[in-house]
């Protein structure tokens, strides 16, 4: 039943439908599962002397006058009278909507919900939302704010999810009773109405609790399944390891690290058990080498490998590195993007699938374009993906397809615990680069406050002068618009109303530095532009023809800027540790005496984990010791999702609505815990069908991607 569409709801039509279809909803089950983003906290109650003016509040008000309707201005009306409470009487005022008059009967109480203007001593509230006091019912404190797409009303949503709770009753609980019992947590139908209509901070809690739970214990599953998929025999056996060529013609020595880690892959490599191995380590620490070094040893082995990363600058950049390596060891490469034409397309998937070992072509670097149609290897022996996401099984399970058996290569720049790198690349064995090459230089870190502004703008004019170029990264893509009054959906707790000033963004400061300082280009770019505009932007960084860069986290995973020498981070305490190390990584990469100075107006006194981040940012360069402090401190959401929104939805087809906000480490590992004896019992799921669906539909794989 809650597969059915979406427009077997009353009041959605076609064009409701479309609207729906937008935020991913086509199913009542699709309805179910749209959480809301954020509550207003109603049950915090105001009189109207302490009621703020810059944002909503609730306040009890008696009705003191009839309602009366003035026409004004041809076709608008005014409805307007007063209410009273114990502390003062409020003008109340209604355009267009005359139907209430009824309404509002004298002597009536209502809960409204508005932005309270003061006038003298006289108070006014302009098209408030109303509740009326009764007796015999309680008004709920926290009413639920849901993600919206053009031609969706928030009033719409609310009733289209009301009318599907009445489901919950019905749904099947995938989830093993012992295993609920166990974790003690709330049966799927008490998580579903709470997290949509909560009674309480208690019973938000405890649905959030158990949805985060089987967001990781059935993407465990996944993972165990997929691996369970992968262990067979089949995979070339790529014996000829001697890397000499390659390294006679790098301008430095491998760092112990590097030699262990290559040695780590040539190992698997010359198994008939395909490769399925993660790389992990710091911005900079030497992974692409690794990656060049299993590259060479398939293709003299006789395969062919190909390289894929997540945008097209990064593909670019990495085909400038490793194609003149390649060319000088006789081993033909090509890039294969989007923006490659038609033409060279059809001359790369003919070279790619030619039986001729003379004319075929033994390495391709691109993008996801790897994946589409016609895209076939003769002989296929390694995949390489760098991982801008931290969940690429989706992908990975693609073009494995494309390459029956092939062995399997992941970078990834998150320096992050071996506990949770074990959990979250539970399909992949683990190599850690844990040494940077000699040469790198450290980047001074300092922590300062808006105090600082004018020294810090000098100092941007200062470097700038001298050919260097600046980051600036913001946590907000633009000034915040959700009210101060709402509770987010990760902050769940009796004092969670978030009070800090707007998060600063990235469109009004590439402005505002602009107006600041005229003479240099200053340019922003975030992750809600397209990618070729993303693109585009980052070129001309990366060609110096941007002095000051303006961003969100959407770079810190990104192109090599050695001319790069400044990091500034806004409202740093709004980072983790681990993203702010990542940021950090983006400077020091060429000859230039770098910086990062971290702006942040948390009190440093110490006492707060923000304050305790910023501390270990100063002090700490190690990337992996880093991660360990973030994962105590803040729990393993930072570390499957970014600041911005969008960042919860990963590649690969997972997507996490509430892992991402997890801040409980034991809850991880219980569900993969949990989830790792279950597969140990059950191999295939064949006891489980329900857990089995709910496996391949989070993973949108097809049925034989995961068996």
């Amino acid at each position: 039943m809650t597969n059915a569409d979406i427009k077997t709801l009353r009041g959605v039509g076609p064009a409701k439908a479309a609207a729906y279809a937008k935020l991913g909803i086509r199913t009542l089950s699709d309805l179910l599962y749209h959480f809301p983003r954020a509550y207003e906290n109603r049950g915090d109650v105001q009189l109207l002397c302490d009621a703020p003016s810059d944002r909503r509040t609730a306040l009890i008000l008696t009705v003191g006058t009839q309602p009366r309707s003035v026409r004004v201005r041809g076709r608008m009306s005014l409805l307007k009278f007063r209410a009273f409470d114990e502390s003062g009487v409020c003008e109340i005022t209604y355009f267009n909507q005359d139907y209430l008059k009824n309404r509002f009967v004298l002597g009536s109480s209502f809960r409204f919900w508005g932005k309270v203007q003061k006038k003298g001593k006289n108070y006014t509230l302009t098209s408030p939302e109303s509740e009326p006091i009764s007796a015999d019912a309680v008004l709920p404190d926290l009413l639920p704010v849901y993600r919206l797409s053009e031609g969706l009303s928030p009033r719409q949503v609310s009733e289209n999810v009301a009318a599907v709770m009445g489901m919950t009753a019905l749904l099947d609980d995938p989830l093993p009773d012992e295993i609920r019992t166990a974790q003690r947590l709330a049966t799927l139908g008490f998580a579903l109405r709470n997290i949509h209509n909560p009674t309480d901070y208690v019973s938000l809690a405890a649905a959030k609790k158990r949805l985060i739970f089987d967001e990781f214990f059935v993407f465990a599953l996944g993972l165990a399944l997929t691996k369970h998929k992968t262990h067979h025999t089949g995979a070339p056996v790529c014996t000829n390891n001697d890397i000499s060529p390659l390294l006679s013609q790098l301008p430095y020595t491998l760092t112990g690290a590097q030699s262990r880690v290559i040695a780590e892959i040539c190992r698997d490599m010359a198994s008939d058990t395909p490769m399925s191995r993660i790389v992990v380590g710091d911005v900079g620490c030497g992974k692409t080498v690794c990656a060049a070094a299993a590259i060479t040893v398939a293709v003299q082995s006789g395969r062919q490998a190909a390289l894929m990363a997540p945008t097209e600058i990064l593909a670019r950049q990495h085909y400038n590195d490793l194609a003149p390596l390649f060319e000088k060891m006789g081993i033909r490469c090509a890039l294969l993007v989007g923006a490659t034409t038609a033409a060279q397309k059809q001359k790369l998937r003919a070279a790619l699938a030619s039986e001729d070992k003379s004319k075929r072509l033994q390495v391709v670097i691109g993008t996801q374009a790897l994946l589409s149609d016609g895209v076939e290897f003769a002989a296929p022996g390694l995949i390489v993906t760098d991982e801008q996401h931290r969940f690429g099984v989706r992908q990975r399970a693609v073009l494995s397809e494309k390459n029956a058996h092939a062995h399997m290569l992941v970078m990834s720049a998150t320096p992050i615990p071996r506990s949770l790198a074990l959990a979250l690349y539970g399909d992949l064995d683990l190599s850690r680069i844990d040494e940077m090459p000699q040469g790198r230089q450290r980047v001074e870190t300092f922590v300062v406050d808006e105090g600082y502004r004018a020294r810090l703008d000098a100092f941007i004019d200062s470097l700038t002068a001298e050919g260097g170029q600046v980051y600036v990264v913001c946590p907000a893509v633009e000034e915040r618009d959700a009210e101060d009054d709402e509770v987010l959906l990760g902050e769940i707790g009796e004092d969670a109303v978030d009070d800090r000033p707007p998060l600063k963004a990235a469109v009004q400061v590439a402005e505002e530095l602009q107006a600041r300082h005229p003479h240099l280009t200053v340019a922003h770019v975030h992750g809600k532009m397209k990618s070729r505009e993303k693109d585009t932007v980052m070129r001309a960084f990366a060609a110096g023809e941007i002095q000051v860069l303006v961003s969100t986290t959407v770079i810190e995973v990104g192109v090599n800027v050695p001319n790069a020498c400044l990091m500034v981070v806004e409202d740093a305490d709004r980072f983790g540790l681990s993203q702010l190390h990542q940021l950090r990584g983006r400077v020091g990469r060429g000859n230039r005496k770098s910086y990062c100075v971290l702006v942040s107006e948390t009190d440093r006194s110490g006492d707060s984990n923000a304050a305790k981040r910023l501390s270990v940012m100063k002090s700490t360069y190690d990337g992996f010791a880093i991660a360990e402090r973030d994962l105590a401190l803040r729990g393993p959401g930072d570390f499957i999702s970014g600041t911005d929104a969008d960042s919860i939805r990963q590649s690969g087809g997972v997507r996490f609505r509430l892992a991402a906000l997890c801040d409980d480490t034991g809850l991880m590992t219980a569900a993969f815990t949990e989830a790792r004896a279950l597969i140990e019992r059950d191999a295939e799921l064949a006891a489980h069908p329900a857990l089995r669906d709910t496996v391949h539909r989070m993973f949108t794989l097809d049925a034989d991607t995961i068996s």
